[in-house]
């Protein structure tokens, strides 16, 4: 109550007194309350500040006037009050009135002057700074000063009055939630949302002011009393008031925890409440959180600041499966662990993750398991997992599929999903492989049970964990037809739509791309053949002698292994030469004839597969090339000596003469026989000009002007008359009467001319629908023409023609339009540039254009042509395509060097382009992996020795980007394997087995391997290897380590750097650090360095001497992949101690009661699922007996509840329920009473629990039921037998079937 209205505990008449003093002496300021001359001349935030100030001191009257009325008074002294709480009210309303219409005034000062001015602060590159005006209007100073306002209101408002009276039977946390905060809490919101907002708005302020005197002022709205909005707010001012780590450490100073423990412990009413702390406890981890790099181990990277009871309760809420905050609660948790694993373990947090990763929620199961390999991958925090138990969990799905039904599919799916990220992983394959593989063959096992989905389930999985491709004929195999009735699409490969040739040319790049994951896939066949898969496989194989479908997917995985594994193995020819057995026989034979069936057939069915590998000269499809290139060989002579009626006949045949106007009426197939067939004779040609009208009807269907050609649609029945156009220029231009038809006596090319020029600005007034309008170019034929044209530019004479007829000059003034890109990209599609001339210099018109888009689709067509050209590329299109690198727009120089790195990888390129000598200094990062190919040729390394490039780069990769190299592979490894479908562009630039190393590069030429000799970087390589190569705890090491290992790997990948590794003799401790590193991912490092060094022959040879087995191409080169003969002794992680540590909670003192320590007991019962029941019912006779209430009111037993679920694991009900029984209100002074038991209770480190032999448990008799009625508790006390023990809360055990009982000690 505000001192101006206590009451004195004397008599009435000095009340009176008191009263009318009040009333004279604050006469002018209550007046003033609604008088707002003062405000005049004020700027906004002063107006609003002096209102909240006056709005504050008319609450405190009007709270202390509520508090008085409910008081004895005199009558007079009773007027006299409620008329200062009328004009107290009336006051306030029109405070708030006021305050609303400054804040109207100001909203719409901001709309009318706040976008145009900030607009212009902005354009003028200014940037508001911390101190210059806020959004409100408020500079630093006054949101400040408002902000230490808002605190002091605080403090005054929240100090002591009398409370209202609380049903001491009524529970804290049962109150229900109002749909609006009552009117005494009014205030504390309004205060508290002014403060956050300010808070909020003003991040300067947040330093200035103190956490402590925060925390203090909004405690008191924290209370039971208060209102659950009213709780939100003082949450929220809290967590807007944290900003670093030492805020953090002040505010764990203060009595905090148990207010956020009692909110966590809420119902769903109070949603917004829990919110609130969440969203606190998240500030906290990510604002408090120790990163101390001192701190032991690579995975734990600090300290979280939070105790261990809001730690309890935290997770309580995340265990709720009907909670809305359990995902955001479990993320929260992942997070935790990987800060702090100490802390989620002492708290349970680890058990209930490892569940959360077996049972759900599903989407959520990726980011734990990731989690969890990230521990894993260290020895000191992999001591907390226990093998066999922990991690398996997540393959309870897959392991206890048999007998759940098929809603359990679902699961196993997903399940699938998470496994297959895990064995994907050096941590996941490397823990999975231990004790004897145990984890793999679980699941290998799950083959052997008969239940076809969850078989195919695995089969599934399997397929996608190998990355095998199953193409649309794979399901012709499994459903056990034969291959050959397998047809291929009837359009042929040059007919395929832009969009299926896209596609194949992304999934040709993705098959480049994959040769980075090859070593390891090869690893995971060979692991998975030793735990069993294939002896699995072959027991679904040889259920059925006729075969099923899931036997033929068994057998379509069985030969993908055998063919990823490139060897035979033993098992199927053991089967089929067992003639001993008919039936194992049978099955062998007839899984090796699928197998064999399933090879002969891929080529036939995947041809892209071959493409890049020599043709066979006896293939089987080289005869039925040969027999039709001889069949149309014979045709076409014996058409081009047609006889005179015969070829009459079949021009008349053609209906061209007769129904000339009307084209659907022609044989199409007839008259594009002739045009490439007997007109290619002059004879015939001419006969066709002179002797008939065909070739002048014929080429009007296709005169522009004609609107019979352009006209028609562009669907794909119409595209045919594009061909037939297109054959009949090439027919035409053969013979010099075709040409001269076309130059003098035909209009075509003339209306061509025409057409363009219709739409040129400068041409007159243009044609209301030009022929080569945009529409009429996107919806019908007209974009024959440019393909017509395209005809006439791959031959002298055709050029000739357009250069007559000005065509050229036409496309460079179309070059020129603004917005008919559709034209210059399709004229820039069509031209041929085989021949010096206008077509190149219309390209490079295009490659220069004004326009972004323009230059971009040139430099796209420009790059498919070098590519298209192989090995052939001229000087010209480098040229051009090297101009591209200077191009403004950074998209353009990118994609111009990607064209040119792709074209490099040909030596004979790559020297052309080092012959021209480029400057891409410019280029930045895009230009870096094209410079490394330069580095590669030692012309290429003279050039960039000269210009002074390696040496920079050698000091920049020895500091910096042997560490970002590391990054980049696993980075992209991790893309690879768990999203095979979505790689990113920039992921596909890694093609061959790494991604190139600028020490790799340096070693393919001999004066690099000299340069690299005399800067000695090698030899501080293998110092650091010898020194720190079993590192496990350091992670600035660990990272190091793994760059310097993949440095020597690509040394040791050429001829000339595997010498380098000979002389400094660091194989043998790369091969002990790959057996005996205590880190997975180091080992994985190691295994595919290993398999650089194996790329060459050189190095396979010395691999070979360590038993690490090369792998050799039929041709027996090295193609890069080794696998160690002793593949257990690489993939098994060796054993560890198992963690253990302890809550670091005190001990209490045990209380001295009965009735005390049999409440305990009870609550610690609630937390077994087995007797929390009869312990609840015990708790609610205890409570209804009114000699015993007094124990559900005492703050020592509120505290030890407290203390018992903030050490031991409590479902969130069940919290509620042991928080509900006590009749406590949480407030200030309850803390305090808490605090002082906490120093009471706690019980000395060395101190021993009495054993209590007659303690007389509440829960009654062991053998009652459940109907036992409430009398029990009113009988009176057993009399003490000797012979029997007394009734404790253990349960009694008992040997049956004697004569003689023999208690158990």
């Amino acid at each position: 109550m505000p001192a101006n209205l206590t009451v004195p505990a004397l008599a009435g008449s000095v009340i009176s007194s008191s009263i009318t003093l009040v009333g004279s002496g604050n006469a002018v300021d209550n007046d003033d309350a609604t008088s707002f001359a003062v405000l005049e001349g004020q700027d906004p935030a002063q107006q609003l500040a002096e209102l909240d100030s006056r709005l504050t001191k008319q609450s405190r009257i009007k709270e202390g006037a509520e508090n008085m009325l409910n008081m004895p008074l005199t009558d007079a002294l009773r007027l006299q009050v409620e008329s200062e709480l009328d004009m107290a009210r009336s006051r306030i309303e029109a405070i708030n009135n006021k305050r609303t219409d400054i804040q109207a005034s100001i909203e719409k000062g901001k709309q009318v002057n706040g976008a145009a001015a900030a607009r212009k602060k902005f354009q003028n590159g200014h940037a508001p700074s911390a101190s210059s005006m806020d959004e409100r209007g408020e500079d630093f100073r006054t949101a400040l000063q408002n902000a230490n306002n808002y605190i002091a209101n605080l403090v005054t408002v929240g100090r002591p009055t009398s409370p209202p009276a609380i049903n001491a039977g009524a529970s804290s946390s049962s109150i229900p939630m109002t749909s609006g905060a009552p009117e005494i809490d009014r205030p504390w919101i309004d205060t508290m949302t002014r403060l956050a907002n300010t808070l909020q708005r003003s991040f300067r302020v947040r330093y200035e002011l103190s956490i402590t005197d925060i925390v203090q002022a909004v405690i008191p709205a924290l209370a039971d009393r208060r209102s659950t909005q009213c709780h939100s707010a003082a949450y929220r001012v809290i967590r807007l008031a944290l900003v670093d780590h030492d805020s953090v450490k002040r505010l764990g100073e203060q009595p905090l925890d148990w207010y956020i423990v009692r909110s966590l412990t809420r119902d769903s009413k109070y949603t917004g409440e829990k919110e609130q702390v969440i969203k606190l406890i998240r500030t906290i981890v990510d604002v408090g959180t120790i990163r101390n790099d001192a701190l032991p181990g690579g995975c734990s990277s600090g300290l979280v600041p939070l105790s261990e009871p809001v730690m309890r309760a935290f997770i309580a809420v995340a265990e709720q499966v009907d909670s809305p905050f359990r995902p955001i609660c479990i993320l929260t948790l992942t997070e935790i662990l990987l800060i702090d694993i100490d802390l989620v373990w002492r708290t349970g947090g680890f058990r209930f993750l490892l569940h959360a990763l077996g049972e759900g929620p599903v989407e959520l199961a990726p980011i734990i398991s990731s989690a969890f390999l990230h521990i894993i991958d260290s020895p000191r925090t992999r001591s907390y997992f226990t093998v066999g138990t922990d991690l398996e969990i997540a393959l309870s799905p897959i392991t206890d599929a048999y007998g759940k039904g098929p809603d359990h599919a679902e699961r196993m799916k997903s399940s699938t999903k998470i496994i297959q990220g895990m064995l994907r992983s050096w941590s996941g394959l490397m823990y999975f492989c231990m004790a004897d593989m145990r984890a793999l063959r679980s699941i290998i096992d799950t083959l052997r049970i008969p239940s076809l989905e969850s078989r195919e389930i695995i089969l599934n999985m399997f397929f996608d964990l190998l990355k095998i491709k199953t193409p649309e004929w794979y399901q012709t195999f499994i459903d056990g037809r034969r291959l050959t009735m397998y047809k291929k699409s009837r359009h042929s490969h040059d007919g395929r739509s832009a969009e299926s040739k896209k596609e194949a040319e992304q999934s040709e790049r993705l098959s480049q791309t994959l040769r980075l994951t090859d070593q390891y896939i090869a690893l995971l066949v060979l692991v998975f053949t030793n735990a069993g898969l294939l002896d699995a496989l072959t027991t679904i194989v040889s259920e059925t002698t006729t075969g099923t479908n899931l036997s033929r997917k068994a057998t379509l995985l069985m030969a993908e292994v055998l063919q990823l594994a490139n060897r035979v193995l033993p098992l199927f020819f053991g089967m089929a030469s067992d003639y001993s057995d008919g039936e194992h026989r049978i099955i062998g034979t007839s899984a090796m004839s699928a197998i064999d069936s399933l090879n002969r057939n891929r080529a036939r069915l995947q041809p892209s597969l071959l493409r890049h590998t020599r043709v066979r000269a006896n293939s089987v499809e080289d005869p039925v090339r040969r027999g039709q290139r001889q069949v149309e060989q014979v045709k076409l002579k014996m058409s081009m000596q047609m006889e005179d009626k015969t070829f009459q006949a079949a021009l008349l045949e053609t209906q061209v003469i007769f129904a000339y106007k009307d084209h659907t009426k022609w044989n199409f197939d007839l008259l594009l026989e002739l045009i490439e067939g007997p007109l290619l004779n002059p004879k015939r040609m001419e006969e066709a000009m002179r002797a008939s009208k065909f070739m002048r009807r014929l080429m009007n269907f296709f005169h522009p002007f004609s609107h019979r050609f352009s006209d028609m649609s562009k669907i794909k029945a119409n595209l045919k008359w594009s061909r037939l156009g297109c054959s009949l220029l090439t027919t035409l231009l053969a013979c010099p009467d075709g040409v001269r038809f076309l130059g003098s006596e035909d209009q075509f090319l003339a209306q061509i001319v025409k057409s363009f020029a219709q739409l040129d600005p400068f041409n007159g007034v243009p044609d209301s629908d030009p022929i080569f309008s945009k529409k009429r170019v996107a919806e019908t034929l007209t974009s024959g023409y440019l393909e017509m044209l395209g005809t006439l530019s791959k031959q002298k004479d055709g050029i000739e023609l357009l250069e007559k007829f000005k065509i050229f000059t036409a496309f460079y003034h179309l070059s020129e339009l603004r917005s008919r890109e559709d034209l210059i990209k399709g004229i820039i599609e069509n031209l041929d540039y085989a021949m010096d001339g206008h077509s190149r210099i219309i390209l490079s018109k295009a490659l220069t254009s004004s326009y972004k888009h323009v230059r971009l689709y040139a430099t796209k067509h420009l790059g498919d042509l070098i590519r298209g050209s192989a090995n052939n590329a001229n000087v010209w299109t480098l040229r051009l395509l090297l101009t591209q690198l200077y191009d403004p727009a950074p998209e353009v120089c990118e994609m111009a060097a990607r064209f040119l790195e792709e074209a490099c990888e040909s030596k004979d390129i790559l020297q052309l382009v080092v012959e021209l000598r480029p400057t891409m200094d410019h280029l930045g990062e895009i230009g870096n992996p094209l410079l490394l190919k330069f580095t590669s040729t030692p012309m290429g390394f003279r050039y960039l020795y000269d210009a002074g490039y390696i040496e920079r780069e050698l000091d920049l990769w020895f500091n910096e980007r042997n560490l970002f190299y590391v990054v980049q592979v696993e980075v992209f490894l991790s893309k690879v394997f768990n999203n095979a479908a979505e790689v990113e562009d920039e992921s596909l630039a890694f093609e061959g087995t790494v991604p190139p190393h600028f020490y790799g590069e340096m070693t393919k030429t001999d004066l690099g391997c000299q340069i690299l000799q005399e800067k000695g970087h090698f030899s501080e390589f293998t110092q650091f290897i010898r020194r720190h190569g079993l590192e496990g705890e350091d992670p600035e090491i660990i990272m190091k380590l793994k760059s310097i290992l993949w440095a020597i790997g690509n040394v040791g990948a050429t001829e000339g750097g595997l010498s380098f590794l000979e002389e400094e003799e660091i194989i043998p401790h790369v091969l002990d650090i790959a057996n005996n590193s205590p880190i997975p991912s180091i080992r994985g490092t190691c295994f595919f360095v290993l398999g650089l060094i194996a790329s060459t022959s050189q190095g396979a040879e010395v691999l070979d001497d360590y038993e690490w087995e090369a792998t050799l191409s039929p041709q027996g080169q090295a193609v890069g992949l080794c696998i160690p003969l002793d593949v257990e002794k690489f993939i098994t992680i060796p054993p560890w101690t198992q963690h253990t540590s302890q809550s670091r909670q005190p001990r209490l003192i045990p209380p001295k009661s009965e009735v005390e320590l049999e409440v305990i007991t009870a609550i610690q019962n609630l937390a077994n699922s087995v007797i929390a029941n009869a312990a609840s019912r015990t708790l609610t006779k205890m409570k209804s007996r009114p000699e015993h209430r007094a124990v559900f009111s005492s703050p020592d037993m509120f505290y030890r509840a407290l203390h018992i679920i903030s050490t031991q694991r409590y479902r969130l009900p069940v919290r509620r329920y042991i928080m509900d029984l006590f009749n406590i209100e949480l407030d200030a002074a309850l803390v305090v009473e808490l605090q002082k038991c906490d120093e009471r209770l706690k019980a000395h480190p060395h101190f021993k629990t009495p054993k209590l032999d007659n303690r007389v448990s509440m829960f009654g008799r062991l053998e009652s039921d459940d109907s036992s009625s409430d009398d029990e508790l009113d009988a009176p006390p057993l009399p003490k037998v000797q012979e029997q023990p007394a009734i404790t809360c253990r349960p009694q055990n008992q040997i049956l079937g004697f004569d003689i009982a023999i208690p158990v000690n």
